[in-house]
């Protein structure tokens, strides 16, 4: 599970992470970061979209489990300022927890490379 002080939960969040952030595809993912400003929230946020497109609601339950599970494992990894959205792809229906976190690392790593900072 992910930790409370780590889950987004404002729409306003997700709104300016996908659309002021940077964004890297996977075959199974898209990651939107963006850096914010100090707001005094205990960081890194991370937030998850899984739609219908990935199937019905017990395989976008099971995905969105993966996909908790996978996130908590790389937020040492993460900035405290940091904000991440993980959009899922219907190819993740399928997908196995490693291969996710795989795809989730190598974002962030692409991520990292566009912004400059060393890996």
């Amino acid at each position: 599970m992910l930790p409370a002080q780590h889950r987004m939960t404002r729409s306003t969040e997700f709104g300016a992470t996908v659309s002021r952030g940077v964004r890297a595809a996977q075959p199974d993912l898209v990651v939107y970061t963006l850096r914010s400003d100090a707001t005094g929230e205990p960081g890194p946020r991370i937030g998850l979209v899984v739609s219908k497109a990935v199937g019905n609601a017990v395989q976008r339950h099971r995905v969105s489990r993966r996909l908790r599970h996978v996130a908590r494992n790389v937020l040492t990894e993460l900035d405290p300022d940091d904000r991440v959205v993980i959009r899922a792809l219907p190819g993740s229906r399928a997908a196995v927890s490693a291969r996710l976190e795989q795809e989730l690392r190598t974002a962030l790593q692409r991520i990292r490379q566009r912004r400059g900072e060393a890996s």
